[in-house]
């Protein structure tokens, strides 16, 4: 019969509705295809990225954010040049009392003046003190790494013997710090000339390095007293 028919086959309602379902779900599922496809990008690059930096020096996150710091520090002070200003008091102005005191704290105790002790410490600590002074010139660096490639960063089957000749500025700079050093050393190493006319107030060469001392230390306070006793008028 006809009421059979039209139970038998759907409305179009009903019709719309079931296409309006699927197309839906479709939709969802090329979404989530989607997502997986994008999930398992992202995962290689990581993977690719991680296994770099795993071939990297394990203190390459340190060099790399030292030389971006020197890099930034060379591009303030170019700009304080054009502008006619001094770095070293735009940075110091730059530097809240608190963070100048943290790094003093942090300095002394890095390196700790601990005397003299036997010469070997006195040599690391010299070579630490003339390590420290270096400062790089990172675009002759650059220079060279066009220039030379590979060979900048020799091996030991690298033939190094004439394959580089230094920059008159870089030897000029070397001769300036061989005599800054010698001319410490000379002001360190001086011997002291001997007064003949200095007063005798020693009885041997120990109490004269002791009167010295006491001279050096207490000599502005009891320098009034001395004048009483020459005189003869001290009560």
């Amino acid at each position: 019969s006809s009421s059979e028919e039209e139970e038998a086959s759907p409305s179009p309602a009903a019709a719309a509705a079931a296409a309006q379902r699927r197309e839906e779900r479709l939709r969802r599922f090329r979404e989530l295809h989607m997502k997986r496809y994008e999930a398992c990008k992202l995962n290689s690059q990581e993977v690719v990225e991680e296994d770099k930096r795993l071939k990297l020096p394990p203190n390459w996150e340190a060099k790399k954010a030292r030389l971006e710091w020197e890099l930034k520090v060379q591009e303030k002070k170019k700009e304080c040049a054009a502008r006619g200003e001094d770095y070293e008091r735009v940075k110091l102005l730059e530097i809240s009392a608190e963070d100048a005191e943290r790094w003093e704290r942090k300095k002394k105790k890095k390196n700790p003046d601990l005397g003299f002790s036997d010469y070997a410490a006195a040599q690391l600590r010299q070579y630490q003190r003339l390590t420290r002074q270096i400062k790089p010139d990172l675009e002759q660096y650059e220079k060279l790494k066009e220039q030379y490639g590979e060979a900048l960063y020799p091996t030991s089957d690298s033939l190094l013997h004439g394959s580089h000749v230094p920059s008159k500025e870089g030897v000029d700079r070397m001769v300036a710090d061989l005599e800054k050093q010698i001319e410490k050393r000379d002001k360190y190493s001086r011997r002291r000339p001997y007064n003949d006319d200095a007063d005798i107030d020693y009885i041997n060469e120990r109490n004269a390095k002791f009167n010295q001392k006491a001279e050096r230390f207490y000599g502005k306070y009891t320098a009034e007293i001395k004048q009483n006793l020459e005189r003869g008028t001290a009560v």
